[in-house]
C-alpha cells in the first residue's frame, strides 16, 4: 500500500514524520510524494494553535472528496492534534486512522482498522532505536529529537498534556544518528526538544546535561554543524552558554522564547522567570558569545493583558534587540490551564493591534541587526539554489542568517566565506572572497 505523509508545524512535528515513514515502510509499505498515488494519507500536525487546527479540519474536508473518487482511500491524524481531539476527528471528521505521539509502533495495526484510535501516552517512548527517514530533507539540514515532553505546564500551551512527560534518548544513540547523517552528506543538524535544556540521562552512574551532550556531537567532526532548539529560559545555564562559545561548529544562535516582558504576564503565564531573571541570561549569552543571534516567541493579547503589561512587552524588545521573531496573537486552548481559569478577555482587532505594533518593532530590529552585518565576512553553509534567482545560491551563517550570493563554481554542502556588501530586514546579500 501506498502512503503519503503530510507534515504541518514545528521541526518536532517533521522529525516524528520521520518515525512514522521508518516505520511503515519497515512493515512493507511504499512512500509516495504525492497524494493521488496514496491508498493512506497521514496529516502530522501540532495543536498548539488554533489557527493549525481549524486548516487541517480544512484539509480534511478537503479529503472527503478524493475519497469519494477513492473510496478504499483512508486518512489519517497523527501527532499532539490527534491526542488532543480524539473521537471527535473520528465522529466529525470521518478520519479512520488516529495516533497519538507515542503511538508510532502501533501505526501499522492501527492503519489495517478503521475508526482506530491509538493516543496512549508513554512515560519510557523515545524511538530512540529507531533511525527516522528525512522526508523533507534538503540533504544538507536534518533534526534529532534528543527528548520528548515537557513539564513546565505553561497556562497556554497544550504539549505537556499532548506529548507527556520529559524523557531523554541516551547520549550514544543521538550520537550514532549524528554520526550517520553526517556519513550521508548532512552538515546542519539540530537537536530537537520541546525543552533541550532539561536533557537529562543516567550513563554508567552519572548524569549527561545538554551542555556535554551539544560537546560531544560538535566532537563528531569540525565540518558538522550543530544547532538547536528550543532552550527554556528557566534552564539555560552557564555550562551550556560556556560549551556553545567554546567550539566553532556549534552555532552562534539561542532561541530563548520570552513570551511577555510583563512580570504580572509571566507569572500569569507560570513561566517561572521574571523579565530581569530574562535579561539577566541575556547578559550572560552577550558576554560569553559576543556575536551571538538571539531570537525569540512572543504572544500578544495573553489573557488580562493590559496596555501597559504589552508596553513592557516592546521595551523587552528593544532592550535585547532580538535578530528575529517568532510572533503570535494568543488564541485559546481547550485543556489548558489558561482555559480553565482565565478570561479570554482581549478582544481580537486588540490583539492584532498589539501583534501588529510588535512585528513593525521587529522589523526595525531586524534590519538594524542586519546593517550591523554589512562589510563583515561570514562562513556561509550552501544549502541550495535561491528560490528568486536560479543563478544565486543560499545558505546560513553560523547566527541563522540566510545570505543570498552568486552561484559560481560553489555546491551545496560547501563552506564557502561571503563578505556582506546589503542587506534587508530579512536576508543578507554578499559575495564569496577570492
Amino acid at each position: 500500500m501506498n502512503v503519503y505523509i503530510e507534515t504541518y508545524g514545528c521541526q518536532m512535528n517533521q522529525a516524528d514524520s520521520g518515525i512514522v515513514a521508518k516505520v511503515l515502510k519497515q512493515s512493507g509499505y511504499n512512500l509516495v510524494q504525492s497524494q493521488d498515488d496514496a491508498d493512506i494519507i497521514l496529516i502530522n500536525t501540532c495543536a498548539v494553535r488554533d489557527n493549525a487546527e481549524k486548516r487541517i479540519h480544512n484539509r480534511v474536508h478537503d479529503l472527503q472528496g478524493a475519497k469519494k473518487k477513492k473510496p478504499h482511500l483512508k486518512i489519517g491524524i497523527i501527532g499532539c492534534m490527534a491526542e488532543r481531539l480524539k473521537d471527535s476527528l473520528i465522529n466529525d471528521d470521518k478520519v479512520d486512522i488516529v495516533c497519538g505521539p507515542d503511538s508510532y509502533r502501533k501505526i501499522d495495526e492501527l492503519v489495517k482498522q478503521s475508526g482506530a484510535i491509538d493516543v496512549e501516552l508513554s512515560e519510557q517512548e523515545t524511538y530512540e532505536d529507531i533511525v527516522p527517514i528525512e522526508l523533507e530533507s534538503d540533504g544538507i539540514s536534518a533534526f534529532i529529537s534528543i527528548m520528548r515532553g515537557c513539564e513546565n505546564f505553561c497556562t497556554y500551551c497544550v504539549v505537556p498534556y499532548t506529548r507527556g512527560k520529559e524523557r531523554s534518548r541516551s547520549p550514544q544513540s543521538i550520537i550514532e544518528q549524528a554520526k550517520k547523517l553526517f556519513e550521508q552528506g548532512y552538515r546542519d543538524i539540530t537537536l530537537l526538544g520541546q525543552n533541550v535544556n532539561s536533557y537529562k540521562y543516567n550513563e554508567n552512574g552519572k548524569d549527561v546535561r545538554f551542555a556535554e551532550l551539544l560537546l560531544r556531537v560538535a566532537d563528531i567532526n569540525p565540518l558538522l554543524r550543530v544547532r538547536f532548539a528550543t532552550s527554556h529560559p528557566k534552564d539555560l545555564s552557564v555550562e551550556l552558554v560556556e560549551a556553545i562559545a567554546a567550539k566553532h561548529n556549534i552555532c552562534k544562535y539561542i532561541h530563548l522564547p520570552v513570551q511577555s516582558g510583563s512580570d504580572v504576564m509571566l507569572s500569569k503565564m507560570n513561566r517561572k522567570y521574571t523579565s530581569d531573571e530574562y535579561l539577566k541570561k541575556i547578559e550572560l549569552i552577550r558576554e560569553k558569545i559576543p556575536d551571538c543571534a538571539i531570537s525569540t516567541d512572543v504572544i500578544a493579547g495573553f489573557c488580562g493583558e493590559s496596555l501597559e503589561d504589552h508596553e513592557k512587552t516592546l521595551e523587552m524588545f528593544k532592550k535585547v534587540k532580538y535578530d528575529s521573531a517568532y510572533m503570535f496573537k494568543y488564541s485559546d486552548r481547550p485543556g489548558t490551564v489558561a482555559h480553565k481559569r482565565f478570561e479570554d478577555n482581549i478582544d481580537e482587532e486588540e490583539k492584532v493591534r498589539r501583534l501588529q505594533q510588535i512585528i513593525d518593532l521587529q522589523r526595525e530590529l531586524s534590519l538594524q541587526s542586519n546593517q550591523k552585518d554589512v562589510g563583515k565576512t561570514f562562513e556561509v553553509l550552501v544549502e541550495g539554489e535561491s528560490k528568486r534567482d536560479k543563478t544565486k545560491l543560499f545558505g546560513r551563517t553560523s547566527q541563522n542568517k540566510v545570505v543570498i550570493f552568486d552561484k559560481e563554481d560553489n555546491k551545496k554542502g560547501d563552506y564557502i566565506d561571503v563578505k556582506i556588501d546589503s542587506c534587508t530586514s530579512a536576508t543578507l546579500f554578499g559575495k564569496k572572497l577570492l
